[in-house]
């Protein structure tokens, strides 16, 4: 009998980023640092969006709509200098919500200092899947505490003794961003060289099952990914910001479709309402994998043989 690829024994909590983890959009720094209007900059890049459908263009994706008109902030010289390294700097600069980073390193410890799950090999991974910059996540005060970011990504001039971002190197869209999470579930992001995310295996030979997986994010816009971890046995659960009413209301509508689990306020603080479906889910997981592991133990090792009495 071959032995099974992987443990099968790892949790992992996948997150977006601006409006999940922060109150707003992760480009705020950067808007801050070159004095541009923030609200200025994204009506250009709807109006650039709904001008490319005008002249034809039945394929627009939002995302790099934003991404080139970066780049051509950076042409005009509204950006004038910015690299890649500028972009991490600026992740210095982003605030998080309540409880953050140190929530992602408590979580870790919950199963970490819990001796049955040490003893079974439990251990928890956090993820980040964003439409946002990766380079800005990278230098932000969660990324010590992060296993793995999916984002966009620039990739500068090579032919300038003072490189400034020219192109768009990576682009991660709503959609794409289901890419991102199979990739985590066959262990792509662990083992680039020997699997690939299109490579076809069997859910038992997964690095991390679905069902071992819990997505947090906050608006329609991650429908894709709720969709698919849901239905392929993960947890989702839906973020907003205390005290504003319409992303209240649309994760209350998430909810009403069926596409999260539950949903709470972006307080990751101890005792919180996230904190604690967030904990529990956990525990809850790991619990599971312990059940289903001693089960799969005994109905292999079966019964030891005894003395027969008349």
């Amino acid at each position: 009998m071959s032995q099974p690829v992987f443990t099968q024994t790892t949790i992992a909590m996948v997150w977006d980023f601006d409006k999940t983890l922060i109150p707003g959009y992760m480009q705020r720094p950067l808007f801050e640092q070159f004095d541009v209007d923030e609200g200025q900059f994204w009506r250009e890049v709807n109006e650039q969006a709904d001008e490319y459908r005008r002249r034809g263009c039945e394929q627009v994706s939002d995302v790099l709509a934003y991404l080139n008109h970066i780049l051509q902030y950076v042409r005009n010289g509204r950006f004038s200098g910015l690299t890649n390294q500028k972009l991490e700097e600026l992740g210095g600069q982003l605030e998080f919500y309540p409880g953050l980073p140190d929530f992602f390193g408590e979580m870790k410890r919950l199963l970490a200092s819990d001796s049955r799950f040490a003893q079974h090999d439990i251990a928890l991974e956090h993820y980040v899947v964003s439409t946002g910059f990766t380079r800005t996540i990278r230098g932000s005060s969660i990324a010590p505490f992060v296993d793995g970011v999916w984002g966009c990504e620039f990739i500068e001039a090579l032919d300038s003794e003072n490189p400034e971002i020219a192109q768009v190197g990576y682009v991660l869209d709503h959609t794409t961003k289901t890419r991102s999470v199979f990739e985590i579930n066959k262990g792509v992001n662990k083992y680039p060289e020997e699997i690939n995310v299109n490579a076809s295996f069997p859910d038992d030979e997964r690095r991390i099952p679905f069902n071992n997986m819990i997505y947090v994010a906050d608006g329609p816009s991650d429908v894709p990914v709720f969709s698919v971890v849901k239905r392929l046995g993960g947890r989702t659960y839906g973020v907003y910001n205390p005290g504003h009413d319409k992303e209240f209301l649309q994760v209350k509508s998430l909810q009403e479709q069926g596409r999260v689990d539950s949903i709470g306020p972006a307080d990751y603080s101890t005792g919180s309402q996230t904190s604690m479906w967030l904990r529990a889910t956990v525990q809850e997981m790991a619990e599971r994998i312990i059940s289903e592991r001693e089960s799969a133990l005994g109905s292999k090792v079966g019964e030891a043989p005894r003395h027969l009495n008349d």
